[in-house]
Order: C-alpha cells, then sequence, then structure tokens
C-alpha cells in the first residue's frame, strides 16, 4: 500500500475515532436538559405528561421518624442471674453454718451489711443483725439445707420478672443520652430474635426493688423470702447482678436499615398542571419539578427514538468533521503530519467539550470558560481562520448537548469570535488578559441584548435581576478564561509547539548562548545575521506578516556555519587563503549546503521552537549552488570522466521550500543582503537592480509556491528590501581632507581581490572560473546578481 493511502487510513480512523468518542461525551442518545436556575419563564410551563416528584423535606422527615422508632438495643445475659442463684446458696450456706460474725468472709458480711459500717445505718448492732438473720435462715426441724432450699426456690420465683427484662447500668443510660420515657429493646442471646420492650426503668435495680417496682411489690407473694426482705435488699445492691450490655453498632445498623426501608414521599402532577406560571423565575423548588419531569419524559422514550436522535447527532458531527477536515486538508496540512499532532488538536476539543456540558449546569454555568480557553489556544496555535472553525463546531455542540436553545449559541459564537479576532499576535500576557476582558464585556452585552429581545415587555426586561446576574457571572467567567490561558501560556507553548510574540522577545536577547558562540567563532555571519533580521522585519511587517518572528529567526538562521566558519568568505580576511581553491566544486557546494544541517543540529542540542527550525531549513529552500554547479559543469565539459559530477540535485538545498510567509520574507531579505555586500558602488539604482533580480530568479524558480505569498506581497517585500537597503548604503559627503581614491588602472588590484574572494562562492549569473573578467565586467560589478546562497555562504 502507498504510504499515502496509509496516512489517509490513519487520518480517517482518528477523525472516525473522535466522531464516535463525542457521540457518549454529549451523551447523544437523551434530550438535552433546557432549563437553569434563575431563568425567566416569559408562557408559563405546563405539564406535558403525568409524572411525580419525590418531595425531599417530605422524605426526609419520614425516614428521620422511621430512624428514630429504632429503640436502643441490649443484650441480656440470663447467664448472670442463674450464677445469682448459686451466689446466693453459697453465702446462705456459709451465714447456717458460721456461729458468729467474725467467722463470715469479707465478702459475705459485706453483701449482708453485717460490717461496723452498715450495722450503725441500721440502727442495729452487728452481732445482733447476724443473730436474726442467721435464725431466719435456720430451718424449724433442725436441717439447715431445707431451709435453705425452700428460700432459692421463691428466690428464684421472685426474680422470674427479671430473668425476662434483665438489669442494667444506669450509667450507660447517661452515657448514651437515653431518658427514662423512651423505650428500650431488650433482645436475649439464648432466644432467637427475641424481643422485649421496657422502658429503662424497668431495669434498673434501685427502681426494681422500689415498693411500685416489678421485684419490690412483689415481697408479699413470697412469705420466706418477705421475712429476709431488708437483708436480701442489700445482698442484691451488693451483688448488682449486670445483665444488659447497650450495643451500639446494633442499634445504629438497625436505624439506618428502618431508614433506607423508609417509603419515599412523592408529589403527584397530572398533565395540564402548571409548573411556571406565566413570567415566573425558575427558583430550586421549580427546578426540581422540571427536572422530574425531564426525567420521567426520558424514561418513556423508547429505542427508536433515542438512535433516531443519536443519528442526528452523528449526521451533524459528520458534517462539521468535514468542513473542518476540508480546511485542514488544504491549508493547516502541518496538522496531518504526524499522528501526535492531529490527535492532539481533537483531544483538545473533546476534552473542551465534556467539561463545558459538565460546568453548564447549576451552579457554575461557566460552559463559556472551557470555549474561550480552547479558541485562545487554537487562534494562538494554529492561526484565526481554523480558530473560527472550531469555534463554530464547539458552539454547535455545546449548544446542542445542554440547553438546545438559539440565545445560548448566539452569546457563545460571540464570545468566541470576539477572542479570535483579537490575538493575531500575543505580544504580552496582558494581551490575553485583555482579550478575557473584552469578551466578558461581549457577553454581558449580548446575553443581555438577547434576554431583553426574548421578553415582551422590554422594560421588565432591563430590571430582571436574575438576568443580570446570569449576564454578570457569565463575563466574570470569560475574564477567568483570560487569566487562564495566559497563566498556562508556557505549557500552551509547549505542548502545540507554537512561539508566542512573548517568547520570541525573550529569545531576541542576543546574549542567548548560541548567538554568542555564533559571534565568537562566525562574527561576520553573526553581523550579516544582525542585517537581515533588521531588514526581514520591516518587510515582514509590510505585508501584516510576523515581523518580531522573522527578526528572531534571522538571528539564527545560519547558526550552522559557526562549525566551519573559515569556509565561508564572510568569516575570513583579506589575502587569506580561499580553503574551496583546493576543493572539488561537489565537495565545495557539500559544506555550503551542510550548514542548514548543522543549524538543525545546533537547534535542536539547545530546545529552539520548531519555528525556528524551521527558517534554519527553508531560508534557503531548494535554490541552486551556482558557481561550483559551473564550475563542476565546466570540469565535466573537460573531462567527460567527471560529467557525473555534474548533476545538479548534488548543488541544490535539500529545502523543504519556504513554508510560510515569514520564511520566505527571510530567504529574500537573507539573498538580497548578501548580494548587496558585492556591489562596488551601492547606489539607489543598482540597489535596487540587484533586489529586482533576486526576487525574480527566486520567483521563477518556485521558491514561493508554498509560502502562501501573493505577487502584491512579494512586491511589497521587495520595495521594503530595497528601501532599507538603500538606507543602509545611503551616500555620505566626504570631507575636505578626505583623499580622492586612487585611479583604477588595467591592473585594478581591488577588483581582481574582489573577485578572487568571490570564488569561494557561487553567483547566479557569474561564468564559468576558466573565463577571464575583463575591466569592463569589473567596472559593471555592481550591477550584477548574486544569489542569496551565494553572498551569504561564501562573499
Amino acid at each position: 500500500m502507498p504510504v499515502r493511502n496509509r496516512e489517509t487510513l490513519w487520518q480517517l480512523g482518528l477523525l472516525v475515532l473522535a466522531i464516535l468518542l463525542f457521540l457518549p461525551a454529549v451523551e447523544a442518545w437523551r434530550t438535552p436538559f433546557p432549563y437553569r436556575l434563575g431563568d425567566r419563564v416569559s408562557h408559563g410551563l405546563l405539564a406535558k405528561i403525568d409524572f411525580r416528584r419525590l418531595d425531599i423535606y417530605r422524605t426526609y422527615v419520614a425516614r428521620d421518624n422511621a430512624e428514630s422508632n429504632v429503640l436502643p438495643i441490649f443484650y441480656h445475659d440470663s447467664d448472670v442471674l442463674d450464677a445469682l442463684v448459686l451466689r446466693l446458696r453459697s453465702d446462705l450456706s456459709e451465714l447456717a453454718n458460721a456461729t458468729s460474725v467474725e467467722e463470715l468472709s469479707p465478702q459475705c458480711r459485706a453483701a449482708f451489711g453485717l460490717t461496723a459500717l452498715d450495722a450503725p445505718q441500721a440502727g442495729m448492732d452487728m452481732h445482733t443483725e447476724f443473730s436474726t438473720l442467721k435464725a431466719l435462715v435456720a430451718s424449724e426441724d433442725g436441717v439447715e439445707g431445707n431451709r435453705i432450699d425452700t428460700l432459692l426456690k421463691e428466690f428464684e420465683q421472685f426474680i422470674q420478672p427479671i430473668q425476662r427484662t434483665g438489669l442494667a447500668d444506669p450509667e450507660v443510660f447517661d452515657t448514651y443520652q437515653i431518658p427514662p420515657e423512651s423505650m428500650i429493646a431488650v433482645v436475649r442471646d439464648d432466644v432467637p430474635k427475641s424481643q422485649v420492650v421496657v422502658f429503662p426503668n424497668n431495669v434498673q435495680l434501685d427502681e426494681v426493688l422500689g415498693k411500685t417496682g416489678q421485684l419490690g411489690k412483689t415481697w408479699q407473694s413470697f412469705p420466706e423470702l418477705n421475712r429476709l426482705e431488708r437483708f436480701l435488699t442489700r445482698w442484691l445492691t451488693a451483688r448488682n447482678p449486670i445483665t444488659l450490655e447497650y450495643n451500639d453498632e446494633a442499634t445504629q445498623l438497625a436505624r439506618r436499615a428502618a431508614r433506607e426501608a423508609a417509603d419515599p414521599v412523592y408529589d403527584e402532577y397530572h398533565r395540564g398542571d402548571v409548573l411556571v406560571e406565566p413570567g415566573g423565575v425558575i427558583d430550586l423548588d421549580r427546578l426540581e419539578v422540571l427536572r422530574a419531569e425531564f426525567d420521567a419524559m426520558e424514561e418513556l422514550a423508547t429505542p427508536m427514538e433515542q438512535l433516531v436522535r443519536v443519528g442526528t447527532i452523528l449526521v451533524l458531527l459528520i458534517v462539521l468533521a468535514v468542513l473542518n477536515g476540508y480546511y485542514v486538508v488544504r491549508r493547516e496540512s502541518r496538522l496531518l503530519a504526524k499522528p501526535s499532532s492531529l490527535i492532539l488538536f481533537l483531544a483538545t476539543m473533546l476534552i473542551a467539550v465534556l467539561i463545558g456540558r459538565w460546568l453548564s449546569y447549576d451552579p457554575w454555568r461557566a460552559e463559556v470558560i472551557p470555549l474561550a480557553a480552547v479558541v485562545m489556544i487554537f487562534a494562538i496555535a494554529y492561526g484565526q481562520v481554523l480558530a473560527t472553525l472550531t469555534a463554530l463546531s464547539l458552539c454547535l455542540i455545546l449548544t446542542v448537548s445542554t440547553r438546545a436553545n438559539l440565545p445560548q449559541f448566539i452569546v457563545l459564537m460571540s464570545v468566541a469570535a470576539t477572542c479570535i479576532m483579537r490575538l493575531s499576535q500575543v505580544p504580552s500576557r496582558s494581551t490575553l488578559i485583555k482579550v478575557g476582558l473584552w469578551s466578558g464585556l461581549v457577553y454581558f452585552l449580548v446575553s443581555l441584548g438577547v434576554g431583553v429581545v426574548s421578553h415582551q415587555t422590554y422594560m421588565h426586561a432591563w430590571t430582571d435581576w436574575e438576568l443580570l446576574k446570569s449576564s454578570a457571572r457569565g463575563a466574570a467567567w470569560c475574564v477567568a478564561a483570560g487569566y487562564l490561558v495566559a497563566g498556562s501560556l508556557p505549557f500552551v507553548e509547549y505542548l502545540f509547539g507554537v512561539v508566542t510574540d512573548i517568547s520570541l522577545l525573550e529569545m531576541s536577547d542576543v546574549s542567548h548562548p548560541l548567538l554568542q558562540e555564533l559571534v565568537r567563532r562566525a562574527p561576520g555571519t553573526y553581523n550579516h545575521s544582525m542585517t537581515v533580521a533588521s531588514i526581514g522585519e520591516g518587510a515582514a511587517d509590510a505585508i501584516g506578516a510576523n515581523g518580531l518572528l522573522v527578526r528572531v529567526g534571522a538571528y539564527f538562521h545560519d547558526i550552522g556555519k559557526m562549525l566551519k566558519p573559515q569556509y565561508f568568505i564572510e568569516n575570513t580576511r583579506k589575502g587569506e587563503e580561499n580553503k574551496h581553491d583546493k576543493l572539488a566544486p561537489a565537495m565545495s557546494a557539500l559544506i555550503i549546503i551542510g550548514h542548514v544541517k548543522d543549524g538543525v543540529d545546533l537547534a535542536n542540542q539547545h530546545n529552539l521552537p520548531q519555528q525556528l527550525i524551521d527558517f534554519i531549513e527553508q531560508h534557503h529552500g531548494t535554490t541552486l549552488v551556482e558557481f561550483f554547479f559551473r564550475q563542476a559543469q565546466g570540469k565535466a565539459s573537460e573531462q567527460p570522466d567527471h560529467r557525473t559530477d555534474a548533476d545538479e540535485s548534488m548543488f541544490r538545498y535539500p529545502g523543504p521550500k519556504p513554508q510560510t510567509k515569514e520564511a520566505g520574507v527571510l530567504m529574500l531579505a537573507d539573498a538580497v543582503e548578501s548580494a548587496s555586500r558585492t556591489l562596488s558602488e551601492p547606489t539607489p539604482a543598482s540597489i535596487e537592480n540587484l533586489v529586482n533580480k533576486i526576487v525574480m530568479k527566486k520567483l521563477l524558480d518556485g521558491q514561493f509556491e508554498e509560502s502562501d505569498l501573493t505577487l502584491t506581497e512579494i512586491r511589497i517585500v521587495e520595495e521594503s528590501l530595497i528601501k532599507s537597503l538603500t538606507g543602509i548604503y545611503h551616500g555620505r559627503i566626504k570631507y575636505p581632507d578626505q583623499q580622492p581614491p586612487a585611479k583604477k588602472t588595467t591592473d585594478d588590484a581591488p577588483a581582481v581581490r574582489k573577485l578572487a574572494d568571490d570564488a569561494a562562492e557561487p553567483k547566479r549569473d557569474e561564468k564559468p572560473s576558466d573565463e577571464k573578467p575583463s575591466k569592463e565586467k569589473l567596472q559593471d560589478a555592481p550591477s550584477q546578481e548574486t544569489s542569496s546562497e551565494q553572498r551569504k555562504d561564501s562573499a
């Protein structure tokens, strides 16, 4: 498959991929939601279908109620009460077997209150209390175990209520802020899915043992225990059998589950209901209602309807792709030179659409930020025409995928046009900020204008604060876009491979390492470059091209000569041996032509921008090194064996030809500046004649075919160069003490010396080297044309 066909295939493949990615980016299957907060609806809005809308507040209240209805969960460990019965048996047995209070263990004495501290509080003596308790425990039949067994049976029945509800530590209720009047859920570990709902007071020992408590009111039902009420109350209080443990995790899980299980509360709307009254403003509540209607209508959309919408958007994207692609192929082929360039272009547009859609909704309403930023970047990187086509595409895509109304498109396109018109050049960062300010002003006026036109009562529109606020907000976003691009300009230059005037001004400093090395190694070439920069800048400005770019490009266009400066005549002194005298014409031409490649290598090593590298590659185009070519032809005619040494392709620069107007201007400025130095008497007439011949020769050689220079512009450049050279070589009045120049003789040593110097470079109209010049030709030297390669490379 030919290379051209492969390039076309990958370009089309990238374009198809980009279109397919745009479809999900704009959600092509969905109708855009057109309403925004603060919009005024002149004619009002009626419900198109029956739908319901979630009432957020009432749903929130219902879920709060469901959550609050979940009781705090306590886990009941009944084993604690079983152990309590065994503990009571142990203490009663110890009491029955003791003959005095001193024989009791400290724990048992403390449990029954038989300590020196507790006895006075009871109003009795400790020993008397012991005797009383022992008598109550003693069996009437003399068998101690029978009495204790009877007491334990009654005790088991006595604590039966708390076997079901349990006992809790009162501090737990304070810690988790559980009020006494609320209920709690008691869950038994040994009974699955069991739950008892009680009040906190019913699970606290002090309350349970009180006169009205579930244990305190049952003493009379147990005659044996009733006699021990005072002692058993002390014993239970001392043993404090806590069986309930609060489970916060289970409580929160239950509450969360109850909240999620609560049914949402909906407001019902029917077809024809007034959603927004005529002239009303869409507030937050109305916006939610409209969103609910929109979602309900989207749910009703059939797959066929969605497919039709996707097809419509696809056709729109294809049309925009063809429109932009046609211009890119015809005028911006550099975008197609490398896959990375085209990918970056398409990816930037896709990202702009994604961010724009995301920012287009409330509360931001800032889709203008990515639009303005991308338009500014494209105007800087690709020019105003392509930026305009891109802006049209982005405005259409954003409008169709966000609000789908004409006023939005008008506002966005007006802002984009303002950004593009004021970005032909970027001389300073403040330029971008000014562009943001101007676009903000345009946004405000156009937004306000379309808002006024859409109102039936114009006077009311001017007092519409929502419209004024929306317009002012959009204007602020435009200013923010200007600051955003200004702040990220170095990154933009690096990513898109462009050079703004800001960077050019920084690079125009002659202290640049490459320029310093050039002036050290090749001072003649340096002076030549400075002169070319001066006359080239004026010529570029005359046709509206970027004169600053030409000036900086001229500074660096001949840096390759510093590697072999002695082979270029401007860097040699009079009387020095011409190194080309000992070289074959083809070798000399190879060295002369090689300064272009050397310059490109140096530029890449010093990270010069691609635009400046293009000047180095293109400032000679594909011109012919005529002098050495004619030398080779002469030798070939004399020596048939050397005919192949006179192949014209060996004596032409590799190119490419100038691709821009600036490169074409530099080619002419370089050629005429070099040739003008051969003029022995640079009068205005001879300068004009020389420039005319050089321009015509370049034109007939087809060097400007790819540069977009028109014949009119070439004529303007020619006139500017003539004027600049005339100014450089203007005549001066001789002072009285100056001696007149010596009369030329037939020997005419100076002229001969000049011809000897010129032997190191090609001249366009010069005869082969074996032809001896006559005195008349020497006198007519100022009128002879010298090509840009000749003068710059060897004269």
